[in-house]
Order: C-alpha cells, then structure tokens, then sequence
C-alpha cells in the first residue's frame, strides 16, 4: 500500500519538472501568479464537500495537491524549500501538537484537543515574539473570507479564556446587538448602521462557534435551500404562463409556501 502511494508521489514530482521546464505556461508561473488559482480550487474543494461529491472531492484534492507541488517546485528552484521539506515540517508540527498521541499529555474528547493545540500554538508565539510583534490573534490570517476569519478569532480569544462562562449567555449579546442595529437603522446613520450590522453577525458566528455550528456550511445550507425554493417560485410561474417579475409579492408568497411543502426542497 505504502508502496504504491510512494510512486504515485514520485510520479506526480516527475511531471510537475517535466511542466516546469517544457510548458510555456507552467514555466512562467510564479507564487504570485498562482494565489487567486489556489484560492479558487479551495472553494471548488468546498463545493464539492458540501455536495459531498466523492468523485468531485478527489478530482479537486488532486487541483489543491497540484498547487502544493508547484510551490514547492518554485521554492526548490529558488533553493529556499522543497517538496521532501514541506512534507517534513508538517510531520514535525502534527506531532509535536499531539503529545496526547506521541507524548504523555491527556486528552479524552476533541475541545481537550482544541485546547492543547491552541496552547501549544501560543507557546510557539511566544518564542518568535522576540522577532517579531504579535499576539494570540496574529495568526488569523489576513486574507481569510470575512466569516471564516471571524470564526477563527472567537476560537483563538476562546483558547485565551476570552469567553462567555455558559454558551447560554451569548444570547444577550446577540440580542444586544439587534437593538444597536435597529436604533442605527431608526437614527438613519449609513455608516454607524454598517458597523453595528458587523458586530451583529460577529455576535451571530460567535453563537454558532459555541453551539458546535460552522456557520458557513448553516450559510450555504440556507443558501442552497433559498435557491432551491425560489427556482420553484420560477417554475411555477412558467407553468401559469407568467414570469416571476409579473407576479405580486402575495402571488409570490404562496408560491414560497407551496415550495416549503415540498419534501426534496
């Protein structure tokens, strides 16, 4: 087993410095070149996970492990990293934040988990502060969509002790929040409207940390469904002989609940 993905690794290293050096457009690429790709066969990644399209899942694992390669065949040519370098850092990093597996640290459900390599993560900080500024929110990384990135601060300021005592207790918060955003909405300040409407979805995502929920996977559920209901307020309106456009709001509306009694909706 082990043997077959050992040539299938030296395979894939092969053709990436065959493409390297033969393809035009392989050969021009560079870190830069590559980021808005990467960040794209992510996305398709997630697509595919959502579907849970297994056959799609390892067409676009393959896109993503594409993209680790070309980077590690740049930082080769560049004599800064390689693809064995890669591999072996992160073989490094997993166990040394697993000593509940390769140490005599405890951990006996996954928050014990979160929380050891959440600790283990600021000790690391600790050690480069001497280089460089930072603190327990520095390692969000800046390009991150704006949900996702405000997921991982509540999980890292939690990982601190900066938390609600009971998960119960971020509802007033939440409620706290809707009351700022409707006095601004009533106020009609654009600006100030904007923020509050900000910290309201902070407060939202941060209810969704705590109760186990990725609220983006709960977004594009809602998402999926919205779309799946209005696409039948559209067919619906074709078979009438109409177009969604010519329809009243109340037209529209029990077409909605028509699309809610709909079991694969």
């Amino acid at each position: 087993m082990y043997q077959k993905k050992l040539e299938a690794t030296a395979r894939l290293l092969e053709v990436m410095d065959t493409l390297r050096e033969k393809c035009p457009w392989d050969r021009e690429q560079t870190f830069e070149s590559l980021r808005s790709n990467t960040i794209e066969e992510c996305f398709e990644l997630v697509d595919a996970i959502t579907d849970n399209n297994m056959e799609g899942i390892r067409e676009e694992l393959g896109d993503v492990l594409l993209h680790i390669v070309f980077y590690s065949k740049m930082g080769q040519e560049q004599g800064k990293f390689d693809f064995a370098d890669v591999c072996n850092y992160l073989c490094d990093k997993l166990i040394y934040r697993h000593p509940h597996v390769y140490g005599e640290v405890h951990a006996d459900n996954p928050a014990e988990v979160i929380h050891n390599w959440e600790m283990l993560k600021l000790k690391e900080k600790a050690k480069k502060a001497r280089k460089e500024a930072g603190g327990v929110l520095s390692g969000v990384p800046r390009s991150l969509p704006a949900m996702v990135k405000a997921y991982r601060i509540g999980q890292k300021a939690a990982s601190a002790g900066f938390d609600w005592e009971q998960k119960e207790d971020v509802w007033a918060k939440v409620n706290e929040e809707v009351s700022e955003v409707e006095a601004e909405v009533k106020a009609g300040n654009q600006d100030a409207l904007e923020g509050e409407i900000g910290d309201l979805l902070f407060s939202i995502i941060n209810a969704s940390r705590l109760y186990g929920i990725d609220p983006e996977t709960a977004l594009e559920r809602t998402n999926k469904k919205f779309m799946a209901r209005f696409s039948h307020i559209e067919r619906r309106a074709a078979e009438m002989g109409t177009g969604v456009g010519e329809m009243t709001l109340d037209q529209m509306e029990t077409l909605w609940q028509e699309a809610k009694e709909v079991k694969e909706i």
